[in-house]
């Protein structure tokens, strides 16, 4: 059994939807491609189509296969494509993880220059507020907002963030302004759930000594954007990046806290996977983005 074309056709059956319109699509009959299917789930020993009069559906283990399938067509594509000299631009997919909301204001804007000047790779943007295995769900690459590091991936650093205590003018009429970080124990805190230390913030004096503190939260959210509206809001005294609130601090809605202290910097990553070589359209999007954060990145201009 030839397997890479037993891949391919095993793709293009899930992408038609049906033996007869991939059979078309491929150039051959319904009957090779129903052989080449049965000859890959033999070899394979588990089925991965559910297949009747009229229904077609992919199994779990289909699921699996086709997202690795398909990059490996891609990637065969590619290395064909550089070797014969015939196009020497990237093409093909190109699956991106990065958090929601880092995503959609800074991410978002940079994605039509990107097309414009790579016109042959289709982007396929997923924002979620979790961190991803990479290989595991399909991803050539994850924007990654960490002060861990890349966890087992390779992961080549775009920019930093400064994390910033900050509340409304409102809020601080109201209940007074913190000074030190004690002070935060008497006051409102929403905390952010996905940071690791929600209730405990690990601030930094002038020296560089650590003083962790533990709030009274009064609302708890694992999104960032959530936590800036109830902050804007008045309800409370928020720890987030300047990545997310420096517009709000350029404009006074919020108010740094205590500037004497500081919490740590967190690292703006480009991850991929470390077992897999770097595709030319991984490695042009690496490059566009580091070349977009360089210097000084835009949230902290």
């Amino acid at each position: 059994m030839d397997r890479l074309r037993a891949l391919e056709v095993f793709v293009e059956v899930v992408r038609k939807e049906g033996f007869a319109r991939a059979a078309e699509a491929l150039d051959t009959s319904p009957a090779n491609v129903t052989r080449y299917i049965s000859d890959l789930e033999a070899h394979l020993n588990t089925r991965l189509l559910n297949r009747s009069s009229r229904k077609m559906s992919l199994t779990p283990s289909g699921e699996a296969l086709f997202e690795r399938a398909r990059s490996i067509l891609e990637d065969v594509q590619e290395a064909e494509a550089i070797v014969s000299s015939a196009a020497l631009q990237p093409h093909g997919t190109l699956r991106i993880n990065a958090p929601l909301s880092f995503g959609v204001l800074h991410l978002a804007p940079l994605w039509p220059q990107f097309a414009q000047r790579y016109p042959d790779v289709k982007l396929e943007i997923s924002l979620v507020d979790r961190v991803v295995d990479i290989v595991e769900e399909g991803f050539d690459m994850a924007i990654r907002i960490s002060r861990a590091g890349a966890a087992g991936n390779v992961a080549r650093k775009l920019g930093a963030a400064r994390n910033v205590v900050c509340a409304a003018p409102d809020y601080l009429r109201r209940h007074g302004t913190p000074l030190a970080p004690a002070d935060l124990a008497r006051h409102r805190c929403i905390v952010y759930a996905n940071n690791g230390m929600a209730d405990e913030w690990p601030f930094l004096d002038a020296a560089g000594k650590p003083q962790h503190v533990k709030v009274q939260a009064v609302m708890q959210t694992n999104n960032g954007d959530t936590a800036r509206a109830a902050a804007l809001a008045g309800m409370g005294v928020i720890w987030q990046p300047t990545f997310l609130v420096g517009e709000d601090l350029r404009a006074g809605r919020l108010v740094r806290l205590m500037p004497g202290w500081s919490l740590p910097d967190i690292d703006v990553l480009a991850v991929y996977p470390s077992r897999r070589h770097l595709s030319a359209r991984v490695r042009v999007m690496i490059d566009f983005l580091a070349d977009a954060f360089k210097d000084v990145p835009p949230w902290e201009r």
